[in-house]
């Protein structure tokens, strides 16, 4: 780890132990203290990586951008998620690297590459626990038990979902937490629907709350093979379900309103107890849609689906045209200043359209012509 790099890292990870526990309320922006002290720790980032990325100091370049000029995080050069696919887009030299996540995608499709040292990886995992914790464990992490309808980490190791999932279950759960997928001869990703079935019944039978984390196609797997089987669960009050990535090349599609009223209905959880992620193996932080609570429907969720980001990251959702921000309620890419990706860039271009709702954005989905990708696809 480069000395700069190591520096910034640890004031991260400080930014990140002060304001964990600081989400916005609904649609609210972050308070203007912490608002200008994120400004200045993603400039330090920024301007400590720039040197260090050949992109991004290529990018600067090219548009006659001087670091020590930048004033706000949203004029710091984003890196496309492409550009993972085909460019070395790190500061961290190969032969430190200790862990690199791929993207997803169908077969014949170039995946990205995002390599971590030690000091990264660490900061990765420092990001994760809290925002996790906050949306989907509150006080009963230590009561819960974990059940995760992917691969684990040592049988798919280049997974960041694998690796965010062996993360929590180290971090808490009553007992050890379970993993039913498993990767198949052509490295796809395959769930053991009579071992799920199996793990859910001990759940039940022992009157223990679980959280069931899995993505989208997982679970349809799961849905169809209770369904062949005509198993139903009512699992036990404070269960918990959390769904993340898409579906192609893996299973039909269904409208998320459908999926989780099939997953309602077949695991016996509320509705108000599913809890979206949103997140990528270029990035260090994720974004959930809601907190897992006991509170009604109408409290829990609004209409729309709204992400958020930890105080440590940011989404800025902008015009494909020119790169502006656009306004409330309009539709754009969406680009995510992740403080805490300190071994490559902070500012992340990706492929996904979303709608500006306040801090927060509604994920629409990929924008035309972009290749799929979802953790569902992950090899």
């Amino acid at each position: 780890m480069i000395g700069a790099l190591s520096t910034i890292g640890s004031s991260v990870r400080e930014f990140i132990r002060r304001s964990s526990m600081a989400a916005p309320e609904k649609d609210a922006p972050f308070p203007a203290s912490q608002e200008k002290e994120f400004n200045e720790l993603a400039l330090s980032v920024a301007r400590v990586q720039i040197p260090l990325n050949p992109l991004l100091k290529a990018l600067c370049e090219k548009r006659k951008i001087d670091p020590s000029r930048l004033r706000h995080w949203t004029e710091i050069p984003a890196i496309p998620t492409a550009a993972f696919k085909t460019s070395e887009c790190g500061c961290l030299p190969a032969s430190e690297l200790t862990a690199i996540f791929h993207s997803s995608g169908t077969t014949g499709q170039t995946a990205s590459r995002h390599g971590h040292d030690a000091v990264t990886l660490a900061l990765y995992e420092a990001s994760l626990v809290p925002w996790f914790k906050y949306h989907l464990c509150g006080d009963d992490a230590k009561r819960l038990k974990f059940l995760s309808l992917t691969p684990s980490s040592l049988e798919a190791p280049h997974s960041s979902l694998a690796h965010m999932m062996a993360t929590v279950m180290s971090r808490w759960g009553a007992g050890e937490g379970q993993f039913t997928g498993a990767v198949d001869a052509g490295n796809g990703w395959i769930l053991d629907v009579l071992k799920t079935v199996k793990a859910l019944g001990a759940a039940v039978e022992e009157s223990q709350p679980v959280v069931v984390l899995g993505t989208a196609f997982s679970f349809v797997h799961l849905l169809d093979g209770l369904r062949k089987g005509g198993a139903r669960f009512v699992l036990p009050a404070g269960s918990r379900v959390m769904e993340t990535g898409g579906y192609k090349g893996r299973s039909r599609t269904m409208p998320k309103t459908e999926l989780h009223q099939l997953i309602s209905r077949w695991l016996g959880v509320p509705q108000t107890s599913i809890v979206c992620e949103y997140g990528m193996c270029e990035l260090s932080s994720q974004a959930y849609d809601c907190r897992y609570t006991s509170m009604s429907a109408t409290e829990h969720h609004g209409e729309e689906q709204v992400f958020h980001f930890p105080p440590w990251a940011r989404a800025h959702i902008v015009s494909p045209e020119d790169g502006r921000e656009v306004g409330e309620g309009e539709t754009g890419l969406i680009r995510v200043c992740d403080a805490a990706n300190i071994g490559s860039s902070i500012m992340v271009q990706t492929e996904d359209l979303g709608i500006k709702r306040g801090s927060g954005f509604e994920w629409l989905g990929r924008a035309v012509e972009s290749e799929p990708r979802g953790c569902s696809l992950m090899s």
